[in-house]
């Protein structure tokens, strides 16, 4: 490689000049000269091959023709420190590094994908599928007729991964063929917007995207494969880099603007934000409501606007009185609140001596041991069925709280409803973590994996405890942790489907019957709570038998995109702000 911003092939390459100043094999030039001044539309924004601009000032104007709400990319720009400099207030030098694959030498793998499978988009549901993925990932998405019609385009390619069990979309990914584009001499081509659904639970689907289309543009004589990624993304570079891609100097320049405002104005202290405060900061400001950050670590921000001022952690605002608030964080409370309601919920006692315990574990023949008061998951125990669990789960669950309840276990679907000002606003099914085998690697490391995955995708918010309730339910199911799962074979490694502990959850709100909805406001009505996330166990969302098991004061609403939770929150708290949007959104698995 030389250096200077140019990109070459390798020396023993025989090249000739190109028109971007890199170089090219031999023999590649025997063909038209390539377009000038080359920009395509991608539906996100535009992407403008810089390296067909003559005239860096040009290029500047063209980055200033951004349309509002896209993101468009200068792409193999050759000069980016002349370029900024002519308009250093509006462009800036995108902090991403580009890597490359070189198609000749690419090799396919040789193992298969397993619960899914890679083909081109060909519907409108496919199109709004990959649309709903762009937003859950917060990413720009194209317009949905965009997608559709550029489905048999020669220059962009959609590729998707269907769950083969669901028939669910559950990663997309979009190519560019620079030959078709603008006559490329290099015959090179681009992978842009890789996306991967957060709760897909499948290992290798952003690996077989990658791989799919390379193999496409590989089979159309294409020579190299660019891509351009966050030098911050450690999880994508050590799969690019597995992959064999290499880092080429290749620079982009963005416009200055408020999507891409977090990568030219340096950290900030909204950035320690977890997501679930993020998305409320988001939906705050966007309607020029002030955000100050009172405390990162703890996630508390004031929300200010005319005279009204709100002080919230998270989806905890002041406008949850301390009452309600305890009435949540007590679970014995919850339960009782809840009955003397008329709602329905599962039997539940204290414990008060183990043999009272036993008695009652005996009289249901399966139970749920949890602490009085808490969160997150910690310290549940579900589906304990001998005096050795039981006092193993006792003391797991008096490291967190003194009080411990035991609970009938019921059988059913674990179904989180958001409750906002009285109004359902999403439905979510959540299920417990697993993994699937792949006759290699042990049961814990396929834990330890689909973990760093969990936390991966859910910005750390979410990964499997190896812990003693995991070791349980991996032994319940017949196997240790050094057992070797057979291909294919899937294992549920926790019996709670908390999203802390690794669970994954899965939208459900326009199919959830309506008798499940009414209980859910009605339970709010009960504990007198304006935002509150109850958590249900069914045999099915569409009928109507239920227990209600907890109440969250603090739901996380980032869980439910593209679901219009963080809409709703703001509409409670500043109303003459609200824009009513339609009825909710359709169901998706995520």
């Amino acid at each position: 490689m030389k250096v200077g911003g140019k990109i070459h092939h390798r020396l023993e390459r025989q090249t000739t000049p190109s028109l971007s100043g890199r170089a090219h094999p031999r023999g590649v030039k025997d063909q038209p000269d390539p377009a000038r001044n080359v920009i395509l539309n991608c539906g996100w924004g535009r992407l403008i091959f810089a390296h067909t601009f003559s005239d860096n000032q040009q290029l500047v104007e063209t980055l200033r023709r951004e349309q509002p709400g896209r993101r468009d990319i200068a792409f193999y720009v050759h000069e980016p420190h002349v370029v900024v400099s002519l308009a250093p207030q509006e462009v800036f030098l995108d902090p991403s590094n580009t890597y490359r694959l070189w198609l000749d030498r690419y090799h396919p793998s040789a193992r298969r994908p397993r619960g899914f499978h890679i083909r081109m988009l060909n519907s409108r549901e496919d199109a709004e599928a990959m649309h709903r993925l762009y937003v859950r990932r917060h990413m720009v998405p194209p317009d949905v007729d965009f997608i559709y019609e550029n489905r048999l385009s020669n220059t962009l390619t959609y590729l998707v991964a269907e769950d083969s069990h669901s028939n669910k979309i559950i990663g997309a990914v979009t190519g560019v063929d620079h030959v078709n584009a603008f006559g490329d001499p290099e015959k090179g081509c681009s992978m842009w917007a890789l996306a991967v659904d957060p709760q897909a639970g499948l290992p290798g689907v952003g690996e077989t995207l990658t791989r799919h289309l390379a193999e496409m543009y590989q089979a159309r004589g294409r020579l190299y494969m660019d891509l351009s990624v966050l030098h911050d993304n450690r999880q994508a570079i050590r799969l690019y880099e597995k992959l064999l891609f290499e880092r080429v100097p290749v620079f982009a320049l963005k416009a200055k603007n408020p999507h891409n405002e977090p990568l030219f104005i340096g950290s900030s202290p909204e950035s320690k934000l977890n997501p679930y405060a993020k998305i409320i900061i988001r939906e705050a400001r966007r309607r020029g409501i002030y955000v100050e950050i009172l405390d990162p670590e703890a996630a508390y921000f004031e929300l200010r606007l005319g005279g009204r001022s709100v002080v919230c952690r998270e989806s905890l605002s002041e406008l949850t009185s301390a009452i309600a608030m305890s009435r949540c964080d007590d679970k014995s409370v919850t339960h009782r609140i809840l009955r003397q309601a008329g709602l329905n919920v599962p039997a539940q006692v204290k414990v008060q001596s183990g043999e009272q315990a036993e008695q009652f574990m005996h009289k249901f023949g399966a139970i749920v041991v949890k602490p009085a008061r808490g969160e997150q998951g910690h310290g549940i125990s579900v589906d304990i069925r001998t005096p050795e669990d039981l006092e193993t789960a006792i003391a797991e669950a008096r490291k967190h709280c003194d009080t411990v309840i035991l609970e009938q276990y019921v059988h059913g679907d674990d179904l989180r409803i958001i409750v906002i000002n009285e109004e359902m606003v999403a439905a979510a099914v959540r299920r417990p973590p697993r993994i699937t085998g792949n006759q290699q690697d042990t049961v814990e490391t396929l834990i330890r994996k689909e973990s760093r995955r969990r936390e991966a995708v859910t910005g750390g918010e979410s990964k499997i405890p190896m812990d003693r309730e995991t070791i349980r339910c991996v032994e319940l199911a017949g196997y240790t942790l050094d057992s070797v799962l057979p291909e294919g074979t899937t294992l549920t490694v926790r019996k709670t489907a908390n999203l802390h502990t690794g669970g994954t959850i899965h939208d459900v709100t326009a199919k959830l019957h309506p008798a499940l909805c009414k209980a859910a406001i009605d339970a709010a009505r009960a504990i007198d709570i304006p935002v509150t996330g109850l958590d249900f166990l069914v045999p099915s969302i569409e009928r109507e038998e239920y227990v209600i098991i907890e109440a969250n004061e603090r739901p996380g609403l980032a869980n439910h995109e593209p679901q219009p939770t963080a809409e709703r929150f703001i509409d409670l708290l500043f109303p003459l702000t609200a824009v009513r949007s339609p009825e909710p959104r359709r169901a998706e698995a995520r």
